[in-house]
């Protein structure tokens, strides 16, 4: 994993998330495995747009059941009305509503792990707030594109208050 930080992380803004329900495939990842999640998205791609229930136009890379040993469940997945007539295969997340620190990503998407690592190791530590039960995720805007990296993205930390 990258372990290097960002000179110029931007502050982030806070926001409340309503409750939503994320479907898509998922796999156990642990921070040495991390670096297989796009081949996770290059699977998961085809389905985005043929998910019975899908809403909206953004996709959600979502880290939920988190252990000490920096073990995690990551689901590529998109908004769902409802869990009913999914693939067996895939995984249901309900995220519920929460306070969340929303980061900006505004680099090539390979970067992505250093600005993860200046959150959760420099911005955290430093910034006063707790992390909250509630999954970590993502979100892939409709600026983004998939085939070339670039578009930008935000990452939502959930925060306790």
């Amino acid at each position: 994993m990258d372990q290097s930080f960002l000179s110029n992380l931007e502050p982030p803004r806070f926001e409340t998330s309503r409750p939503f329900l994320i479907a898509g495939l998922g796999v156990r990842y642990s921070c040495e495995t991390s670096a297989g999640i796009p081949m996770l998205w290059q699977r998961f791609g085809p389905y985005i747009g043929n998910i019975p229930g899908e809403t909206g136009d953004v996709a959600y890379g979502v880290c939920v059941n988190g252990d000490d040993a920096g073990n995690f469940d990551y689901v590529a997945g998109v908004e769902v009305a409802d869990f009913s007539e999914l693939p067996k295969e895939f995984f249901r997340v309900r995220v519920p509503a929460q306070k969340y620190a929303v980061f900006a990503h505004r680099e090539h998407i390979s970067t992505i792990r250093r600005t993860v690592n200046t959150i959760w190791n420099k911005w955290l530590p430093a910034s006063g707030h707790e992390v909250a039960d509630a999954p970590e995720f993502e979100r892939y805007g409709p600026e983004f594109d998939p085939r070339s990296g670039n578009g930008g993205l935000e990452i939502w930390i959930p925060v306790k208050g």
